[in-house]
Formats: C-alpha cells, sequence, structure tokens
C-alpha cells in the first residue's frame, strides 16, 4: 500500500507556482509596435483575406486608444464567390517567449455564425514541434472556452488532473484525431463568445514551465480575480495564489521541455475554414459556410477583439 501511495503522489505532483516579473506591456499603441499584421493565407483555410498594418489601420480593422486595441473582421462589404476572402486582422507579437507567464485583458472577443477567434502561442516556422498553447478558442458562438495544446508526437496529458475544466481530449499529437489535439473545456459558458462579451469579458493567463502548462480564467466581475492579474501594469505576479488553473497540463506523460520552444503571442480572427467550417451547419447556423461569409457583410458587426492589455512575465 505504502508503495501504491508513493506511485499515485508521484504521477500527481504538487505544483505551487512561482513569482514572475512584467516584462512586456502591450497596451494600446504599443500593439502596432510590439506585434506585426501578418498578410498571409490563412493556415487554417478560412473565408479570410489577413491584411497588413496599414490596410487595416485605414479600413479601421485595427485601431488603439490608450488603453484599448480593436481588431475586426470589415462588415460593410458584400463579397464576391471568385475573390479574395473577408478582411481581417492576424497580429502576432515581435518578441518570442520560452518560460514566461502570460495574462489576456479582454473586454470583448468576436462573435457570430462563422467566426473562430484565437489568442495562442505558436512558432509557426517550426510548427509543431516548437508546440502550440490554444488559450482562448472557439468557434461559432459555441461555448465554452477550449484550451488546447498541439504538439508533435509522443505528448498525451494523464487522466485525474486538478483542474476546473473537463478534459476534451488527451493525446496533443498533430497527427492523430485530426489534429484535435489535448483540450480542456471551462466549466462556465461566459468563458466564451456572446456571454463572455455580455458579461465584459475577463481575464486569461497561462504559465508555462518546463514541467507544466496552466491556463485560468476570470470572469469580469468575479470576486476571485487575484490582485496582481487585474491590477493595470502589476509589476509581478505570483501564480501560487491563483488557485486551481481552469486547464493543467503537466509533464507526466510529456516531456514538455522538448515539445516546446520559443514561441510568438497570435491573436487573429479567421471565418469558416478547417473548424468553424465544418461544424457549421451541427453548430446551430444555417446554409453554406462561405457563402454565408460572402453574402451578409453586416452579420459580422460583433466580429471584434477589445483588448485591454497583454502582459507578459517572465
Amino acid at each position: 500500500m505504502l508503495t501504491q501511495l508513493f506511485l499515485l503522489a508521484a504521477t500527481v505532483p504538487v505544483v505551487l507556482g512561482a513569482t514572475y516579473s512584467l516584462t512586456d506591456n502591450y497596451v494600446g499603441p504599443s500593439f502596432l509596435t510590439g506585434f506585426t499584421h501578418e498578410a498571409i493565407a490563412d493556415p487554417t483555410h478560412g473565408r479570410v483575406n489577413y491584411t497588413d498594418q496599414a490596410t487595416a489601420l485605414a479600413k479601421n480593422l485595427t485601431y488603439t486608444s490608450s488603453d484599448t486595441l480593436i481588431m475586426r473582421a470589415d462588415y460593410t462589404t458584400t463579397l464576391s464567390a471568385s475573390g479574395p476572402g473577408r478582411n481581417s486582422v492576424r497580429i502576432k507579437s515581435v518578441k518570442t517567449y520560452t518560460t514566461h507567464t502570460v495574462v489576456f485583458d479582454i473586454r470583448h472577443m468576436p462573435q457570430g455564425c462563422a467566426t473562430w477567434p484565437a489568442a495562442w502561442e505558436t512558432l509557426e516556422s517550426d510548427w509543431p514541434a516548437s508546440g502550440e498553447v490554444d488559450i482562448v478558442e472557439g468557434v461559432n458562438d459555441v461555448s465554452p472556452n477550449q484550451s488546447t495544446l498541439h504538439t508533435s508526437p509522443n505528448c498525451t496529458m494523464p487522466d485525474g488532473r486538478t483542474q476546473t475544466g473537463t478534459v476534451a481530449a488527451e493525446n496533443c499529437d498533430t497527427t492523430v484525431n485530426g489534429n484535435a489535439g489535448c483540450g480542456v473545456k471551462a466549466p462556465t459558458t461566459n468563458s466564451y463568445g456572446p456571454t463572455f462579451n455580455a458579461n465584459g469579458g475577463g481575464w486569461y493567463a497561462m504559465e508555462r514551465t518546463t514541467t507544466y502548462i496552466k491556463v485560468w480564467f476570470w470572469p469580469r466581475n468575479s470576486a476571485s480575480v487575484p490582485s496582481d492579474v487585474k491590477t493595470s501594469g502589476s509589476a509581478s505576479v505570483n501564480t501560487g495564489n491563483w488557485g486551481t488553473p481552469t486547464a493543467y497540463f503537466p509533464n507526466t506523460d510529456c516531456n514538455l521541455a522538448s515539445h516546446f520552444g520559443a514561441n510568438n503571442i497570435i491573436i487573429n480572427l479567421t471565418l469558416c475554414g478547417d473548424w468553424a467550417g465544418a461544424v457549421f451547419n451541427s453548430d446551430g447556423c444555417s446554409g453554406d459556410c462561405v457563402t454565408y461569409v460572402n453574402d451578409n457583410p453586416s452579420a459580422f458587426a460583433n466580429a471584434y477583439w477589445n483588448i485591454a492589455a497583454v502582459r507578459v512575465y517572465q
């Protein structure tokens, strides 16, 4: 019995967190210098045309104030079926990060049928070898949020993890299960989509170490939001005080140090594509996803990010 207890303790370690210092505080105009607009073909095959920064600013798809970043899809133009997709925005941090904590203060995320917003980290030039952490992601307004890892082979997650979310899948390998990754669904509907927006948004945070990756979510009106999370420009954070994470990805069955390298932070909005388009009808959206995007510009009036800050701690 003592041996069994020892083995159980060894496979479900107690991880206490750590203190990190602020290294990058992206707020308002600093998003325009700290991030680049990626005018690239959408890797997920969405019905979007990602614009460069000059175009995004000229068309008001991106604009900033002292404490706000707005990123949105075009919502005024009817598209030709033979032309490019709906103008949208995808930004990537100039810097890359390895072990760190990042806090996203989000007031509003894109909503509507066909939408597929994401806030995540990866290294595009070395995907999936350098890993991918999806912090905020969902499609077609279907709650709750799902946080997911995508990796090269031989990375799985164990049962019985200490987290508030629900396991969606355990194999993180991009070559299996249609690249579903090892996802965890948040426990509350206000973690994503219209319910998130109606509640004023909230805070997402991700801590990455060589032994675990954790994701937390706190709604805007929650009494449990840690003071170092909700304080604008907080000089340091102590993840040991943040409580049980929404999603917990330990290294018990995955060598995180070898599956994750230096990653950029990416925030984007695509439409339809490999996920949102594939489940468009089953999610309660009618018709053909691409046709819907082409013909209904006003449907994307609420397809925008309103981000107060992204803060990185190391």
